[in-house]
């Protein structure tokens, strides 16, 4: 494959990067927010991605039927990188995960409500798959949904869900049929507000909050079903290919790469450079070449789905698992040369690379779990793409 991108892309990035200077604004753009944590939750954050709206780049690979440009997915991942380079908010759950969902099976109902309050960002949403007793294993959930008259009840509990406390609807998973595990799921979209949901937060080692949602008789209409009754985990699974690129960019590895390379080409310990240490020299050179190999693996992932059809699973896999995994690894050397001072927290001018190393160390840990833990992209790969059985 070509890994340059055409005079039209770098265009568009360059287009990108002006828009992003002239909104520069610290309460928006936050580098020591990463990954999962570069949300839509402020009200600042939401007006910026509103501007985004209007510049047409939310819809970008979406039907122009509904208001998208019918544009490649590249373009989609120039966005993305470049907001994720800034510590911005993402294009996120909405454009990608909902929306991309609701255009291959929602009801014409369930696009025209949410497909243009999306693209001008005016809705905001959170996705409940995980459960106390399903979290690798979503297909396992047990949240309850009994037919009730023209719709469903559900009652139950998700955990570790992501923006419960600021958005309108969740997007949410539940069992319609006891009797099979994985043709027994239904996705359902549910207001956030309703009587019966309480939300309690749950706070990450990384300093973010995420929730656990208790449902009590909430009743929810056959009208926000998503898709067909039952046939919830496999759109679950479509998005979970889309959750594993969209929210994992490289971005903010390669900058803390960047960090790390500065650091040791400046500093010494005991008045010997580090750059001069052979040991320390060796696992740069091992992390910048690793780096090299995750931002190919991106590429490979929109090489593959510009060719159109469900997202292509185990290149999403693959780079997550490899992407996630070298961040950590990234985030472990960055505190063991720092030596002590990389313990001092994240901000604190006089530590090693302002202590960014101690809050990615935090924030790293919880990217390996989040959108399927690396366990589980290691069972898919090996299933999916090496065909070894399923107990292998």
């Amino acid at each position: 494959m070509d890994f340059d991108f055409s005079p039209e892309q770098v265009t568009f990035a360059d287009e990108v990067e002006r828009f992003l200077d002239e909104h520069d604004d610290p309460e928006v753009f936050d580098l020591t927010r990463e990954n999962m944590a570069q949300i839509v939750d402020t009200p600042k954050r939401r007006q910026f991605m509103r501007q985004v709206g209007e510049r047409g780049w939310l819809g970008i690979t979406w039907p122009k039927e509904w208001g998208g440009q019918d544009s490649d997915g590249v373009y989609e991942y120039l966005l993305n990188e470049a907001l994720a380079r800034r510590g911005g908010p993402q294009i996120g759950k909405g454009v990608g995960i909902i929306g991309k969902t609701i255009l291959r099976h929602g009801s014409e109902k369930l696009k025209q409500e949410f497909l243009p309050k999306i693209l001008r960002n005016e809705v905001e949403f959170a996705v409940g798959y995980s459960e106390p007793d399903a979290g690798s294993d979503a297909a396992s959930m047990k949240l309850k949904a009994t037919r009730d008259g023209d719709g469903w009840r559900l009652n139950g509990q998700k955990t570790w869900t992501t923006s419960a406390h600021f958005a309108e609807w969740y997007w949410v998973g539940a069992r319609t049929d006891p009797e099979s595990k994985h043709q027994g799921i239904t996705l359902f979209l549910v207001p956030l507000d309703h009587p019966g949901i309480t939300i309690n937060p749950i706070w990450t080692m990384g300093d973010e909050r995420t929730n656990d949602v208790f449902f009590d008789d909430v009743w929810v209409s056959d009208d926000y079903v998503v898709g067909e009754v039952n046939r919830g985990f496999q759109y679950i699974s479509e998005a979970l290919d889309l959750e594993r690129f969209t929210m994992f960019t490289f971005s903010p590895i390669q900058q803390r790469l960047d960090l790390l390379c500065e650091y040791v080409r400046t500093s010494s310990v005991d008045a010997a450079p580090l750059k001069d240490d052979a040991v320390v020299r060796q696992r740069v050179a091992q992390l910048v070449t690793q780096g090299e190999v995750a931002r190919v693996l991106g590429l490979r992932f929109v090489a593959a789905s510009m060719k159109g059809g469900a997202p292509p699973t185990t290149q999403a896999s693959e780079y997550k698992l490899y992407a996630t995994e070298l961040s950590k690894r990234l985030a472990n050397a960055s505190m063991d040369i720092a030596g002590p001072g990389s313990q001092l927290r994240v901000g604190t001018e006089d530590a090693p690379m302002k202590g960014r190393a101690e809050s990615t160390y935090r924030y790293t840990v919880i990217d390996t779990i989040g959108g399927g833990t690396s366990e589980v992209q290691k069972n898919i790969i090996s299933r999916r793409k090496l065909g070894l059985p399923k107990n292998f």
